[in-house]
């Protein structure tokens, strides 16, 4: 056989072979394509594969499997937020039909004959507390969505942390003798302001006083130092009801330890501490150990 047939015959396999791998390289991508179609129906989450594999098939799989992965993400984020909005929607509900009902129920006691004038006094008085629960849980919620969606001003400015607090201390005096909690404070002194709005500051002691006061027992430390760039503020207390779980979700709008939802708590004070403190650059955490709940605002110096 001459060298030109030999040429002949080598060219011929080569096409053979290359036609080959184009027709299994085709049928791979259609099944791939299948595979995918599949895959986004079932919502699977199986990565695609080919059967003859090449640099730039391989490649455009490898972006399609990562557009699936992220569908699949986009999803589970989806139904993840979906619970939660009905877990919100049903928290709320309850939230406001517990005073709702309780000042129909008010109502309707009043209407009774023969109630003597002390009788209708408290059962006002009932509904007047009631009703300003409910007023305080809607404005509250109103505040939280405001700070949220970036639509409540913040005005940025040096604000004495260590003034604020002793100024929110003295405001919540009575409080802190109704409660009969003994108030621990510790505050180091010569420390330098920092960059925050002074109503959110306010705001933000004021939720962490009054939750402390409301589910703390025994002694509350309030501690304000110095570390590193930053400057703490550490709210301390016994709080044997709660768990290092509930610890991880105390900042969730509407989470709340009182399991059964008497209204005691709505959730919505520490929310608000978490979504201001963020809102101007700071941080928030929570911790239980050994039965003490303590909440730190970390302030960027």
């Amino acid at each position: 056989m001459s060298m030109k047939s030999v040429l002949i015959v080598a060219l011929a396999l080569l096409c053979a072979a290359l036609i080959g791998r184009q027709i299994v390289l085709e049928r791979g991508l259609r099944r791939a394509a299948r595979r995918m179609r599949e895959q986004m129906a079932d919502q699977t989450t199986a990565r695609l594969a080919l059967p003859c594999p090449s640099a730039g098939a391989e490649e455009l799989l490898a972006c399609l499997n990562e557009l699936l992965e992220l569908r699949q993400r986009e999803r589970a984020d989806y139904r993840r937020k979906e619970q939660e909005l009905r877990r919100q929607i049903a928290n709320v509900s309850h939230d406001l039909r517990t005073p709702l009902t309780s000042i129909l129920g008010y109502l309707q006691l009043l209407e009774g004959e023969g109630l003597s004038s002390e009788k209708k006094a408290e059962y006002l008085a009932v509904i007047e507390g009631r009703a300003r629960t409910l007023q305080t849980f809607i404005a509250a919620f109103y505040d939280l969505s405001r700070i949220e969606g970036g639509e409540l001003p913040l005005e940025r400015e040096k604000v004495d942390l260590g003034r604020a607090l002793s100024d929110q201390l003295a405001a919540s005096y009575q409080q802190i003798e109704e409660s009969g909690l003994a108030v621990e404070v510790d505050m180091a002194s010569g420390l330098p302001p920092v960059w925050a709005d002074g109503g959110a500051v306010t705001r933000i002691f004021s939720n962490l006083l009054t939750n402390a006061l409301r589910h703390g027992s025994g002694a509350l430390s309030v501690r304000l130092y110095r570390e590193e760039a930053c400057i703490v503020s550490a709210f301390s207390n016994r709080a044997e009801g709660l768990s290092e779980e509930d610890a991880a979700h105390v900042f969730e709008r509407f989470y709340t330890a009182d399991k059964m939802r008497t209204g005691q708590s709505t959730g919505l004070g520490l929310a608000i501490v978490k979504a201001l403190a963020e809102r101007m650059g700071h941080a928030a955490s929570a911790r239980w150990e050994d039965g003490v709940f303590t909440i730190e605002i970390r302030w960027s110096v």
